[in-house]
């Protein structure tokens, strides 16, 4: 049997379509190889996000090709499709294949990178339900990678999740590249009108959303939220990216300060409890130490759950690249007080818990029973237990909340 290795860089869309492309590989008559070294096939799935990714893209390749030169080695991903020139310049015996071509020219089938039967090792399972951005924000790549839009058939949908479900996932998470585009090729139906048929599925499993623009989160997603709680998770990872509003045009971000603060002011009327978590930039070039400032100030307005902090680094071929830079040292400044606040943020987050009553998806971490809330936190339990569970809350420290399984 012919053997291959397959490894993921980047984003849950990846992981995603790196399982569904596992599934194929194995169906197709392929045997796993135990390491790079030794496969007949090495396939990347690559990143780009930052010039880290990159970074760790490459070393990883340098190493195949120096270890095991006789492998067929093929990149997909964002630093495949937004590096080529360069690829072909260093790396002349790679193969780069977009990710939608993988199924024709490797299996000799129509598409392999949005169904999956299950998450080995997870014990959350993931679904695509959308792929694609056109939103060219000036420091990112996604656009010139994944310019197409595209979305997963809403009964397909539907169908995953049954399947998922009767393999005994109970908490499974719809992903997409930007998900709140999510638009049905059949039926014309968007992610509102998903979550009606989702919320009428039978049987005990919640959903949770990944990462999710602030435009595109519409009165429907919210009610359906606010009518559902059993169902869907009371959460949002709702990207910022600055504070500032100069700084968000700048971006090319498609909203301002006051459109995000009355979006989260709703959220948290319509849906109690509600964790909403945030990205952001630290140190994009025309970013003064006034404006960093805007940001700094606002998140703690805004009062999140959590930040996921990213330390700009320019990506080539987007406008933000073209601009004078700013020293690393002011960039790292700035990241490590950002940093901070996300710690200040998430133990405010954990104390405002304790004495309250939450269902946990239960997980072992390292032979510890915990549990993850609706609204993302972590929770250390006296005694193990499966499935989705009641708990309360007694104490934390730090970010980590404990808690008792009720009976």
């Amino acid at each position: 049997m012919p053997t291959f290795f397959l490894k993921t860089f980047g984003c849950r869309v990846n992981q995603v379509e790196s399982q569904a492309i596992l599934e194929q590989f194995l169906r197709s008559g392929y045997e796993e190889a135990s390491s790079f070294e030794t496969a007949d096939l090495c396939l990347l799935n690559t990143c780009s996000v930052t010039h880290q990714a990159d970074k760790d893209v490459e070393k990883l390749i340098r190493q195949i090709l120096r270890r095991n030169s006789s492998t067929r080695l093929i990149l997909t991903g964002c630093y495949a499709a937004t590096h080529q020139a360069q690829i072909k310049e260093h790396f002349p015996q790679a193969e780069i294949i977009g990710k939608y071509d993988l199924g024709r020219i490797l299996f000799g089938v129509k598409d392999v990178c949005w169904t999956v039967s299950g998450h080995e090792g997870h014990s959350r399972a993931f679904i695509k339900i959308q792929d694609g951005c056109d939103n060219f924000c000036s420091y990112c790549l996604v656009p010139y990678a994944r310019s197409e839009k595209r979305s997963k058939p809403l009964q397909d949908v539907l169908t995953e999740l049954q399947s998922l479900k009767e393999k005994g996932f109970l908490e499974i998470v719809l992903t997409g590249i930007n998900i709140g585009n999510y638009c049905c090729p059949k039926t014309g139906a968007d992610l509102a009108m998903l979550c009606e048929e989702i919320a009428r599925l039978p049987g005990v499993f919640r959903v949770r959303f990944s990462s999710i623009e602030l435009p595109t989160v519409s009165e429907g997603i919210i009610k359906a939220m606010h009518q559902y709680p059993a169902r869907f998770c009371n959460y949002f990872h709702l990207p910022l990216q600055a504070g500032s509003d100069k700084i968000l045009k700048d971006m090319n971000r498609h909203y301002q300060t006051n459109d995000y603060e009355n979006k989260v002011i709703q959220l948290r009327r319509e849906v109690p409890g509600i964790g909403i978590f945030a990205d952001v930039i630290a140190g994009y070039p025309t970013e003064t130490e006034k404006e960093f400032q805007e940001t700094f100030a606002f998140i703690e307005k805004m009062q999140l759950a959590g930040l996921h902090v990213f330390s700009y680094s320019p990506r080539p071929g987007t406008p933000a690249a073209k601009l004078k830079q700013l020293p690393s040292t002011i960039i790292k400044q700035r990241a490590d007080k950002l940093r901070e606040l996300d710690r200040k943020l998430r133990n405010r987050f954990a104390a405002n818990l304790v004495g309250t009553e939450q269902t946990l998806f239960m997980e072992e971490r390292k032979g510890v029973p915990q549990g993850l809330t609706g609204n993302f936190q972590n929770v250390k339990v006296d005694r193990p237990a499966n499935g989705l569970v009641r708990a309360k809350i007694t104490r934390c420290e730090h970010a980590m909340c404990f808690g008792e399984i009720l009976p």
